[in-house]
């Protein structure tokens, strides 16, 4: 697992790098330098955005992933790159006309009470059709075994440019109109940026030629982006329906909790920018020994990485707000259900590239619709009941019931499953960490010392006991690594 490890650390940095930069923007420089309104404008618009562009890509990217390695000759896999160049750009093509049509009845849908977005609903199409290429041209990469250049990209290139721009904003340099303009132009350069990678990797022959199998690539593509749409709902679709319930600054304020919790979400999108093609590779190729090893050891590496930044984020949730603007402040109950949520997508470590490069992948993603009309149904009934709370609440049964599905498929489809011995060690040392320190605190006004003091204090017994216990053999033979290569 060399290469899943040294790329997996690669790219936990720079994501946690992105996050640690987006957590910047997210709680400090947008609510001091956006109002309210524009604010949840602007998560609004990201939101739907990223709730969109699956419909672009049409899971094409997922496709590249899957069948690269199971074509033979170089002339098929330039097809098959081409066919992935070619269909979001006939789908952005129709949608767009779409849109075109129906451009009134939009917004119309927006008049009233949260008219501010009328004049931006073309950026949630651009932000689409950006993300749906910057995904092709990152999975381009991801089948050379590079991910590195990409995950920097997508986690921090765009949040890094936020940062400037909203620092030039606060300048007075330009207005808060042409901040969301060029906010919107950041994801199409990512998205040029990463072309150029790309093709720089690999240079396909470019015909209008199409790829061999194709109906078998196209009832995949379809299929993943059922999934890939499934995925996304489950998470975004809570933003859109606060913002049709309440006016749209709640969009702001609940998003800023999901913030937070999300940053338990990268070790595992950081590991599956390598597992994925990885475990396509071992799925092709019947290597089923192999696969059920990067099953339980990705598990054992996420559960310990996710579960220590979930333990900070819980014993210091209530300090954190205490510097956070006080309109933007609500209970640490929403961060702590979809923290729990985000955890559990750790353990479950290489689960969704198992299910989605294997061929029984239909039978989850039907499951998946169903649990996204679950959640519609569950926000459509909790959030007239318990405003932004009762949104937390649909997330969280929603998640909880599709990791749960996915847990037990895998166990009875393939016999396997991510936990030992490890997995238990982990949890019990997640769970008396967290209890022990949430309650206590040290005796100073100072929110940030008492968070960077109570961290330190944590994170000390957290590395002593991850590495006598050895509950992640990668992650200690990295580290042994590291401290040889510092030693004289």
């Amino acid at each position: 697992m060399g290469i899943v490890a040294k790329q997996s650390l690669n790219n936990l940095i720079s994501t946690y790098l992105g996050f640690g930069i987006g957590a910047l923007n997210v709680l400090f420089l947008y609510p001091k330098f956006l109002t309210a309104e524009y604010y949840g404008l602007v998560t609004f618009l990201l939101s739907a955005g990223n709730l969109f562009w699956p419909f672009m890509a049409l899971g094409v990217h997922n496709t590249i992933v899957k069948f690269y390695t199971s074509y033979k000759n170089k002339l098929d896999t330039d097809k098959l790159l081409n066919f992935a160049l070619f269909l979001p750009l006939l789908l952005g093509l129709l949608i767009g006309i779409v849109g075109y049509i129906f451009y009134d009845l939009l917004l119309n849908y927006f008049e009233g009470e949260n008219d501010l977005v009328q004049p931006y609903i073309w950026g949630i199409f651009v932000i689409a059709l950006a993300t749906a290429y910057f995904e092709v041209f990152f999975a381009w990469a991801k089948v050379q075994y590079k991910s590195v250049f990409g995950t920097i990209m997508r986690e921090l290139f765009h949040r890094l440019a936020i940062t400037m721009l909203l620092i030039i904003l606060y300048a007075e340099l330009i207005s808060v109109h042409l901040f969301i303009y060029l906010l919107i132009g950041v994801f199409v350069l990512r998205a040029v940026v990463m072309l150029g990678y790309a093709i720089n990797l690999y240079t396909p022959r470019f015909s209008f030629q199409l790829p061999p199998r194709l109906k078998e690539l196209l009832n995949y593509s379809l299929l993943i982006f059922i999934a890939g749409t499934v995925a996304v709902a489950l998470f975004d679709l809570d933003k859109v329906m606060i913002e049709h319930f309440m006016p749209i600054e709640n969009v702001s304020i609940y998003g800023i909790a999901i913030y937070i919790a999300t940053v338990i979400a990268v070790p595992s999108k950081a590991m599956h920018q390598i597992t994925n093609p990885i475990t396509a590779k071992y799925l092709n190729h019947g290597e089923n020994d192999l696969l059920k090893d990067l099953y339980v050891r990705s598990s054992n590496t996420l559960f310990v990485i996710s579960g220590f930044v979930f333990t900070l984020i819980i014993t210091n949730v209530n300090q954190l707000y205490q510097i956070i603007p006080e309109e933007y402040r609500i209970g640490v109950s929403i961060v702590f259900l979809i923290s729990l949520v985000k955890l559990s997508d750790n353990i479950l470590g290489n689960n969704n590239s198992i299910i989605f490069n294997s061929k029984y992948y239909k039978t989850v993603l039907l499951a998946g619709v169903v649990l996204v009309g679950v959640a519609f149904a569950l926000n459509l009934w909790l959030i007239p009941e318990y405003g932004i709370y009762g949104s937390a609440y649909a997330t969280f049964i929603s998640f909880l019931l599709y990791n749960i599905f996915k847990l037990l498929f895998v166990r009875i489809t393939f016999g396997i499953h991510p936990f030992n011995r490890k997995s238990f060690l982990i949890f019990l040392m997640i769970s008396v960490l967290t209890v022990s320190f949430y309650f206590w605190d040290f005796s100073t006004d100072f929110a940030l010392m008492n968070i960077a003091m109570k961290s330190i204090i944590i994170s000390g017994i957290y590395l002593i006991v991850s590495l006598k216990a050895d509950l992640s053999t990668d992650l200690k033979d990295l580290y042994f690594k590291f401290v040889q290569k510092k030693t004289p």
